[in-house]
């Protein structure tokens, strides 16, 4: 006998913002959010590779996300953070502007990355529309559109070997 239920969250994503921006990550690939700490600059590496920094003993690369996409450098502010994730084996720092949310959602909820010419693969694995919480705690179900990064994508596995 064959049973239907509800359409059931597939995966969470944590969300977070660059700029005006709302990108998400798959929650499996997240290490920890670590507050933002200056990292140890390296000579010759691209200029989005920030330092690196240690985290228990394992030498990490802090990625600037926002530069790592081409976009101006997100300044530093109280919220800024750093989101430690796994990566190509290995572990990376992005340097992020807030952390919003851990939002479940279902695999039929991502519509594809729109094609468009780029100069490199697309970063974009996916776009999803989640419900936001208002500040007086009620929730927007017109919601925003979130960017999901393909980590995999952003071809930073060189640059991390160099960095780390």
């Amino acid at each position: 006998m064959t049973t239907t239920t509800d359409t059931v969250a597939d995966r969470k994503i944590v969300t977070f913002s660059l700029g005006a921006q709302t990108f998400g990550i798959d929650m499996r690939a997240l290490i920890e959010i670590r507050e933002w700490e200056e990292p140890t600059p390296l000579p010759n590496v691209p200029g989005f590779i920030k330092g690196v920094t240690n985290l228990r003993g394992n030498v990490v690369p802090v990625v600037g996300l926002a530069e790592r996409l081409g976009w101006e450098a997100s300044a530093i502010h109280p919220r800024s953070c750093v989101l430690v994730v796994h990566i190509a084996g290995k572990q990376a720092g992005f340097l992020v502007d807030e952390v919003n949310d851990i939002v479940a959602i279902g695999e039929t909820e991502i519509q594809p990355a729109p094609e468009v010419e780029t100069i490199e693969a697309s970063v974009i694995g996916g776009l999803v529309r989640i419900a936001t919480r208002q500040k007086d705690g009620t929730r927007d179900e017109n919601g925003t559109m979130v960017l999901l990064l393909d980590l995999d994508a952003l071809s930073l596995t060189k640059h991390l070997d160099m960095a780390a």
